[in-house]
C-alpha cells in the first residue's frame, strides 16, 4: 500500500449532552512516523480515534488520510486504517494463526505472502507455542499479542494502536515495540495511544499530549524536555504511613502519588539533594531514592498535573 500521511485540522467534538470531548485539535502523522498520543483518562484520546476511524462524526474540523477526506467518506477510513482497540479482540472461537490470517484476508492479503507474514509475526512476538491454541484458552497477554498481530498483518496506511502493551509481559513488550518500529521503517504511519509515558519516550518519533479536550503540548521527546534540560529528577519512596517531608527551597516542583514523591531540582543542587534524601532514609521517612535525568514522564506530570496511570504503581529505583 502506498505510504500516506494523516492530518487532523481543528477537530472539535461536542456530544449531545453538551460535553466538549475535543477542542480544536490539530496534529499530523507522516508516513514512516510513530506518533504518540498521550493524556489522562477522559482527556479525549479515544473520542479522537473514533472520529478518525469513522465511528463518530466531528462537530467541526477536517480529517485527511492522504487525499481522502475521512469526515465526508468514513468508509475510506475503515478501509485505509488498521485499528487495535483497547479491549481484547473477540477471538475466543479461533486459533491464533487462523485469527491473524482471517484478518489479513479481509484486508486483502492472499496466499503464501499472507501465510509467511503471519508466521513472521508469530515468531517475532514469541507466541509460537500458542499458534494453534483457541483464543478462549489464551492468557490476556498472549491474546493481546494475537490482536496486535491481527492489526498489523496487512497494515493500512494508518495503523492506530490503543494501549498495545496492556497485559503483555516485559520481554514480549520489547518484541512488540520492535515490530512497531519495523512498521514505521516500512513507511506506515503509526498513531500510538498510550498511558505508558516511559515506553512512549523510548519508541515514538513525535508525540502530543491531550488534556481536558485540548492539545496542550506536542513535539519530539527531546524538544518537550528542552526547558528542563538543566534539571534532574529526584524520586523518593516515602515509607508507608509517613507524611510528605518538608521540601527544601531548592526543590523547583514536586508531586506525590501514593508513596512515590518526585521532585524537580537544578543540576547544581544534586549533591545537596542526595544528602537530604539519605537523611530521609536514615530517619525512616523514606525507604529509597533515585536521582536521574528529567524524563518525559516529568514533563507529562508538569503539564497535566496527573500521574500516568500505567506507571503510577511502578516502584522507585533503588538509591545508594
Amino acid at each position: 500500500m502506498e505510504a500516506t500521511g494523516f492530518r487532523a485540522e481543528g477537530i472539535t467534538k461536542v456530544h449531545r449532552n453538551g460535553v466538549l470531548a475535543n477542542d480544536g485539535i490539530s496534529l499530523s502523522v507522516a508516513p514512516g512516523e510513530v506518533f504518540g498520543l498521550l493524556g489522562p483518562n477522559g482527556a479525549g484520546k479515544t473520542t479522537l480515534v473514533k472520529q478518525i476511524i469513522g465511528l463518530l462524526r466531528p462537530t467541526s474540523g477536517r480529517l485527511w488520510l492522504g487525499d481522502y477526506d475521512l469526515v465526508s467518506d468514513p468508509d475510506a477510513a475503515r478501509q485505509l486504517c488498521s485499528y487495535l482497540p483497547q479491549a481484547q479482540m473477540p477471538i475466543d472461537g479461533f486459533r491464533v494463526r487462523e485469527a491473524i490470517q482471517l484478518t489479513g484476508r479481509i484486508r486483502g492479503g492472499r496466499g503464501p505472502a499472507l501465510r509467511r507474514r503471519t508466521d513472521e509475526l508469530i515468531d517475532a512476538l514469541d507466541i509460537g507455542p500458542w499458534r494453534d491454541t483457541l483464543g478462549v484458552k489464551l492468557s490476556g497477554g498472549v491474546k493481546r499479542l494475537a490482536g496486535f498481530a491481527m492489526a498489523v498483518v496487512a497494515p493500512g496506511s494508518l495503523v492506530i494502536l490503543d494501549e498495545p502493551t496492556n497485559d503483555v509481559d516485559p520481554l514480549r513488550r520489547r518484541l512488540l515495540w520492535d515490530v512497531i518500529r519495523q512498521l514505521g521503517q516500512a513507511g506506515t504511519a503509526v498513531l500510538l495511544v498510550t498511558h505508558n509515558v516511559l515506553e512512549a519516550e523510548r519508541s515514538v518519533d513525535r508525540l502530543a499530549i491531550i488534556d481536558h479536550a485540548k492539545l496542550i503540548a506536542d513535539g519530539t521527546p527531546s524538544a518537550l524536555k528542552a526547558d528542563d534540560r538543566d534539571n534532574l529528577r529526584l524520586q523518593v519512596m516515602v515509607a508507608p504511613g509517613a507524611v510528605t517531608p518538608p521540601l527544601p527551597g531548592w526543590v523547583l516542583s514536586s508531586t506525590r502519588v501514593g508513596h512515590n514523591l518526585m521532585a524537580s531540582i537544578a543540576e547544581g543542587d544534586a549533591a545537596t539533594a542526595i544528602t537530604w534524601a539519605r537523611g530521609l532514609v536514615r530517619d525512616g521517612t523514606a525507604e529509597e531514592y533515585a536521582l536521574a535525568a528529567t524524563t518525559l514522564e516529568d514533563i507529562y506530570i508538569r503539564v497535566t498535573g496527573a500521574q500516568p496511570e500505567a506507571d503510577a504503581a511502578e516502584p522507585a529505583r533503588a538509591g545508594s
